[in-house]
């Protein structure tokens, strides 16, 4: 069944009329690492990517930064892909997991003691922060959130940034919360299966990270063509590459120093341009300061991020 023909069934079909959030898994499927084998080898890394691109565009995009890293440090590394954030989150907890690429949400999100810590960040455009994009379909009539009212509206994952967190700040400005703003809201679980939700029309409107949809606007423009962005958000620091705090120090500083190099190399500078990256740089926690006011406003207001 197409991708569009199982995203209209699963919204109009089976669903009750009220506004309770939908759970619409649109990804697709891409050779990874199942559930359980990440840590069998000795000497082997485990990396992941957070569902901010579908598992086969992650597994694309990733794939050879995967094989560069593992030839530098002379050692394999196996890519493992998981639904959602969170899921990610709870390996690098738990030890099963070694470095991962991760959105500013989860970061940003943790407490005294946390579970993974930074090891650098992309510069894009000359630049360590993105936004979030509020987009409608391009022939739509919407022109600003408010025009949103009792429409169909997708989240992305419920601890992302920009395609949750972001979206549920501006509703509360306006005195809103979803349930009683939209008449419907799904969870799309990356930001391209949202791109293309509005795009196809299957969707009123969707928050979406900034650098997602400006990628595939320059890989992709016939998808994004189709949807029009009505509004930007603050700067908020970029999705970085963290590592898990209880990884050996020597590994991190290796991990760290191939990534830093990676722009000066011919063959690492190929794969960044790929992926429109300029470099990978320190980073810093201060960039997620933004994130963690905005979490905190969240919470005092609706008693949950």
């Amino acid at each position: 069944m197409r991708v569009a023909a199982l995203i209209l069934l699963l919204l109009l079909a089976g669903c009750d009329s009220g506004s309770d959030t939908q759970a619409v898994d649109l990804s697709r499927t891409a050779p990874v690492a199942k559930p359980g084998q990440e840590t069998t080898a000795q000497g082997q890394l485990t990396m992941a990517v957070s569902a901010m691109t579908s598992p086969q565009e992650t597994f694309l995009a990733y794939a050879q930064v995967m094989d560069y890293l593992s030839r530098r440090l002379g050692r394999p590394i196996v890519l493992v892909q998981r639904k959602t954030y969170a899921q990610i989150d709870q390996l690098l907890a738990k030890g099963e997991l070694d470095v991962a690429f991760v959105c500013s949400g989860p970061y940003a999100a943790q407490g005294r003691d946390p579970a993974f810590e930074l090891l650098a960040a992309p510069r894009i455009r000359g630049k360590t922060t993105y936004q979030a994009y509020l987009i409608v379909g391009q022939d739509s009539p919407y022109q600003a959130l408010e025009d949103l009212k009792g429409k169909v509206f997708a989240f992305t994952d419920p601890d992302s940034n920009t395609g949750r967190l972001v979206p549920l700040a501006w509703l509360v400005e306006m005195g809103q919360g979803p349930a009683t703003f939209f008449s419907r809201t799904i969870y799309t679980y990356s930001h391209d299966n949202s791109i293309q939700a509005v795009a196809r029309g299957l969707v009123d409107g969707a928050s979406v990270d900034g650098l997602v949809w400006d990628y595939f606007a320059s890989r992709r423009p016939e998808i994004t063509e189709r949807t029009r962005i009505i509004r930007m958000s603050e700067p908020h620091g970029i999705p970085p590459v963290v590592v898990r705090s209880s990884l050996a120090p020597e590994i991190k500083q290796r991990l760290r120093a191939e990534l830093l190099a990676m722009a000066q190399d011919p063959e690492g500078r190929r794969i960044l341009d790929a992926l429109m990256i300029e470099a990978f740089v320190p980073a810093q926690s201060a960039w997620y300061d933004s994130i963690r006011r905005l979490r905190e406003g969240l919470h005092a207001t609706l008693g949950q991020p």
